[in-house]
């Protein structure tokens, strides 16, 4: 069990093993905090046969943490990645309820009503009596 230097190097060695064995591969992530108020992350991938391990110190690497934990879980799911920034076009977009008023049932109203209390609070406990 070797920590690899480079985030770059751990990634791209983390996705392809397990790409290469999806249902033996074990992904662990620590958090250890130290007595003088500093952290050490380590994260370790493995699939019995391979361990690749990721040390650091630093809070920089917290957000390519993530983008790697969203990578294996969309992986893990079977999912691709979402692209929200690209807008629909006008073929593919939308229809209002103004365009389409009668797919609407009659009886039922066009907009979701809530059927909570509105406040979304928690209900008040009223007191014991005393006797």
């Amino acid at each position: 069990m070797v920590y690899i230097a480079t985030w770059q190097d751990f990634q791209e060695a983390a996705e392809a093993l397990y790409e290469k064995s999806p249902t033996t591969t074990r992904y662990c992530v620590k958090w250890r905090q130290s007595a003088d108020g500093a952290g050490k992350l380590v994260l370790k991938i493995t699939d019995n046969t391979t361990c690749l391990k990721f040390k650091t110190h630093s809070s920089v690497y917290l957000n390519r943490f993530d983008a790697l934990n969203l990578s294996l879980m969309q992986k893990m799911q079977n999912r691709r990645p979402t692209q929200a920034s690209i807008a629909p076009s006008p073929a593919q977009a939308p229809t209002t309820l103004a365009q389409t008023p009668a797919d609407a049932p009659a009886g039922q109203p066009s907009t979701p009503t809530p059927s909570g209390p509105a406040g979304g609070g928690v209900k008040k406990k009223k007191p014991k009596k005393k006797k």
